[in-house]
């Protein structure tokens, strides 16, 4: 499956630039997200006194439950949130390879750009650093920010909306998960699919079996940075075009 439409045509509206973290500003063959399930199974087992079987099962119910393993941990469990997340972040990162083509791309984009993660902070911080990315973004809207309400809910997006002042309908959100991406369309976002890869996730499974994009997802891309940078030229084409017309005017 290709992109649905051309890059660029379609963002020439767009002032903030909203991407999610894991799977999406790096490829999922870095495979941190193994890592990250097998660290939370081992903190459910020890939480929980159970065997490493019954905690990732508990692990996926409270995901498709309640958006996030956290929040179900929270809700049902009282799980101090700090303590889970210090835990299940304690991976290596040195899988996750330098981006330069992509800080490159996310210079030419005019306007704000964003992290959005169900993920903490410090998670984000260092995964753009090993990426060389320090710098492009604006900020880092993570699980704290959310008050711990995790992407999809709706109140996650208007939080982090409202903590920036960002209009819904001169936004773009990048996600890999197609159900993060229907509450952003929901809300007037145009939408991007980054299509990761193959993962054990439901819905990357699904996405491999797709005929066509469902009409929530506007855009997919299999290639992030060179996806940007076309989006980056052609808006500074426009803006060459805008300024020469005015000057033409001026004669």
């Amino acid at each position: 499956m290709t992109d649905k439409r051309e890059p660029g045509g379609d963002f020439g509206h767009v002032e903030a630039w909203v991407f999610d973290l894991d799977n999406t500003l790096y490829p999922s063959d870095c495979n941190l997200f193994a890592e990250i399930d097998t660290r939370m199974g081992d903190f459910i087992a020890a939480r929980f006194g159970v065997s490493l079987e019954e905690a990732q099962r508990m692990r996926k119910s409270y995901y498709y439950q309640y958006g996030t393993t956290l929040a179900g941990l929270m809700r049902l469990h009282d799980v101090c949130p700090n303590a889970f997340l210090d835990y299940v972040h304690d991976i290596d990162l040195s899988v996750i390879a330098p981006a330069p083509e992509l800080g490159q791309a996310l210079d030419a984009l005019p306007g704000r750009k964003f992290v959005f993660t169900n993920g903490s902070r410090r998670h984000a911080e260092s995964v753009i650093a090993r990426l060389g990315l320090d710098g492009r973004f604006d900020d880092v809207f993570d699980i704290h920010a959310a008050e711990f309400i995790p992407k999809p809910e709706r109140a996650a997006y208007e939080r982090f909306m409202g903590a920036h002042a960002v209009a819904a309908g001169s936004a773009a959100m990048f996600d890999d998960l197609p159900h993060n991406l229907r509450t952003a369309h929901t809300l007037g976002m145009t939408t991007v699919l980054v299509a990761c890869g193959q993962t054990d996730h439901p819905e990357h499974h699904a996405i491999a079996g797709w005929g066509e994009l469902p009409s929530h997802i506007h855009h997919r891309t299999d290639a992030l940075a060179p996806f940007l940078a076309e989006i980056g030229a052609m808006r500074a084409e426009e803006a060459d075009r805008a300024a020469a017309d005015g000057a033409y005017c001026c004669l």
